[in-house]
């Protein structure tokens, strides 16, 4: 669809090398500046009808189903819970240009891609994981700096131009998102610490959130187990001890041998029930190899997940 759609402009426009011009002749600063003077030129054309039009029938500009009230206070209760030595950062609304699609395999267009070279945050783990790049490498060359750990947190918004075939899914949502960075130390012990940390910080969460009227039922905790010889110490160090702490969520591990290209390693989901008995996903993690990108470092490792806040403020409050 969309090489007909190019195919039809290039046609329409009589110029047979327009996409390469675009693309690959000119630099991205003078891409933005031409694009910049088409849209300002375009916008004279628009009337206020127009202007209310878009707004009501463009998905992207529509207003959240969740009370902002609502959101305060969980964000609150997810402070209150979130381990101290976590730092809470506010995001800009835009990232570069290519965060998406060139840190995790994700296709540029489900980013919605500005003309200033940036595009709006469509998940928020990978500007953690910009920021945390950006901290160690300040630390690489230093025997003792290297062993922090970075672990950030942020509350942000997001907006993803998939279409969802599901009243649940947003088009823009709020995600609690955690980031832990750091260095490879043997045994697996970065893993399954950081793993373990953060999947003990979103049930203690989910099961606190009572006074907010979330009230879940029945959570558990699924494993995706991509290389065997994680197995064992997902099993022996991470389930055993959580299962101790948590003896109301249920915790099951599975070893996947289709290949993948997002996480490595080991993916952990969490799912709750409602009131009514339907099941819902609600965090997702996982290891990435983001930071070993950024830093052309083996070393380095990344753990990340999210909550999707909005769509649990929206299926289980009243």
């Amino acid at each position: 669809m969309k090489e007909k759609i190019t195919n039809r402009i290039i046609d329409k426009a009589r110029m047979p090398e327009l996409l390469e011009v675009l693309t690959s002749r000119i630099s991205l600063s003078d891409l933005q500046s031409l694009l910049l003077e088409v849209y300002q030129k375009r916008i004279k054309s628009l009337s206020p009808r127009h202007l209310l039009e878009q707004y009501t029938q463009n998905r992207f500009v529509q207003m959240s189903k969740m009370n902002p009230k609502s959101r305060i206070e969980f964000d609150r209760l997810a402070y209150s819970v979130l381990p101290p030595d976590f730092e809470v950062v506010e995001l800009s609304p835009v990232c570069p240009l290519g965060t998406n699609a060139i840190i995790a395999p994700v296709d540029q267009n489900n980013a919605l891609t500005t003309i200033r070279n940036t595009e709006v945050v469509a998940d928020s783990t990978n500007v953690m994981a910009l920021e945390c790049a950006h901290r160690r490498r300040k630390w690489l060359h230093d025997k003792e700096k290297r062993q922090i750990r970075v672990k950030l947190c942020a509350s942000h918004r997001l907006l993803r131009t998939q279409v969802f075939d599901s009243p649940d899914a947003f088009p823009h949502f709020q995600v609690f998102g955690l980031c832990t960075a750091g260095r490879d130390t043997g045994s697996l012990m970065f893993e399954t610490e950081s793993v373990s940390e953060h999947i003990d910080f979103y049930i203690r969460l989910l099961t606190s959130a009572k006074p907010l009227g979330i009230k879940i039922h029945n959570p558990r905790v699924v494993f995706l187990v991509y290389d065997e010889n994680w197995a064992e110490s997902i099993q022996y160090k991470v389930i055993a001890s959580l299962a101790e702490k948590h003896p109301g969520t249920k915790f099951d591990i599975t070893s996947v041998t289709d290949k993948q290209t997002y996480y490595m390693g080991v993916r952990f989901q969490i799912y709750a029930e409602d009131e009514k008995g339907k099941d819902y996903f609600l965090v997702d993690g996982g290891f990435t190899d983001w930071t070993q990108k950024l830093l052309s470092n083996r070393k380095e490792r990344l753990l990340i997940s999210g909550l999707g806040s909005e769509r649990l403020l929206v299926c289980f409050q009243p």
